[in-house]
């Protein structure tokens, strides 16, 4: 097997939704590249590189850890944990440990790692019901035994643990190539929303270019998409994120109670408008402690010369938030005005305000 520098980055393993992970990943693979055009991209906290090739240039492999170190450092701000062994199973233990074993220490230093190194929970529990606490043990099984014990994918892992197979079977991220390409913009993404028979015209590609080209030039946040998240209100769920950010794999299933339902406003304002109620007297309409309103709203103020009336109104729907520390009152109001637009107003601190418009 060949002797491999493995670097993992803990501060990478968990990926932030802005799509920042992926980019610092990007970053580093662009830059360990330099030092070795062989570097892959295992997962997104760890790369590997042959270390034979780097070390007679860079004189010894002292001296391609230190790069190799500064280069992760300089380039996400990040610490590294590095690690050389022979096949990639041991490379990634030794990184994990920080230990360079030296040429003909790796047979035994996989011999002594744990069964649960292995990754698979219910091979590590039977073993060790038989007695069995390490890799080594796991390996002095007789292929028979096992397969009669256990399945195919056991069998996969003993050929590991024995050192006829450099690599676990999900060590890898099978989607991470793909991903990066198109973070380069080498690659059509396919997982956008299509048209209604499932076409993708010219015009969207052009799109994505266009996207592309402005991102490398202005930086991740110059193209901006808008995105769903969790909340009560329309304005708490909507929210800006970088075009081509992953999207989250696991959905918000939050309860929300107080969460006002469909239909939502199509459009929701970054920075809400001060407007007025007022009643058939053009008295000001406030609403009580009880999330009532003190008259049935008849006008709606924009400001001294933007009056609009009223036709039809639902609510208002009082929520009361952070009781035990900002102790945030608010509600919302749906209006209809006489000119066909409808209107979703919020009250907060004794104010109203424009929160949304719908279609």
């Amino acid at each position: 097997m060949e002797r491999l520098l493995a670097i993992w980055i803990e501060a990478l393993s968990d990926e932030l939704p802005d799509g920042s992970t992926l980019r610092d990943h990007l970053a580093l693979l662009d830059a360990l590249t330099i030092l070795c055009p062989f570097t892959e991209s295992i997962r997104l906290d760890l790369f590997v590189l042959p270390l034979r090739g780097p070390s007679r240039f860079f004189g010894g492999d002292e001296a391609v850890l230190k790069i190799v170190r500064d280069s992760v450092y300089d380039v996400t701000g990040y610490g590294s944990s590095l690690g050389v062994a022979d096949g990639l199973f041991c490379a990634e233990q030794a990184a994990r440990k920080g230990l360079v074993l030296a040429p003909g220490r790796t047979e035994a230093f996989r011999r002594s790692l744990p069964l649960s190194v292995l990754g698979q929970k219910d091979v590590a529990t039977t073993c060790q019901r038989l007695g069995l606490h390490t890799v080594g043990s796991f390996a002095d099984l007789d292929p028979a035994r096992v397969a009669e014990r256990f399945n195919k994918h056991a069998l996969a892992l003993h050929r590991v643990a024995r050192g006829e197979s450099a690599e676990l079977d999900t060590q890898r991220d099978a989607a991470l190539v793909r991903r990066l390409r198109q973070l380069r913009g080498e690659e059509e993404v396919r997982d956008e929303q299509m048209g209604f028979f499932g076409q993708r015209g010219a015009g969207d590609d052009r799109a994505d270019a266009a996207a592309h080209r402005v991102r490398r030039r202005l930086g991740a946040d110059a193209v901006l998409v808008a995105s769903l998240r969790g909340g009560r209100g329309p304005e708490d769920r909507a929210a800006l994120v970088p075009w081509g950010s992953p999207s989250l794999s696991v959905r918000d299933v939050a309860p929300w109670p107080g969460q006002m339902r469909a239909p939502s406003p199509a459009t929701t304002l970054a920075h809400p408008v001060a407007v007025q109620l007022r009643d058939e007297s053009d008295h000001q309409i406030v609403m009580g402690s009880r999330g009532l309103l003190s008259e049935p709203p008849q006008t709606l103020l924009f400001s001294s010369q933007m009056r609009r009336e009223i036709v039809w109104h639902a609510g208002p729907w009082p929520l009361v938030e952070r009781w035990w520390a900002l102790n945030r009152r608010r509600a919302h109001l749906q209006v209809l005005l006489a000119s066909g637009e409808a209107l979703l107003l919020s009250a907060e601190a004794s104010h109203w305000w424009l929160a949304g418009i719908y279609d």
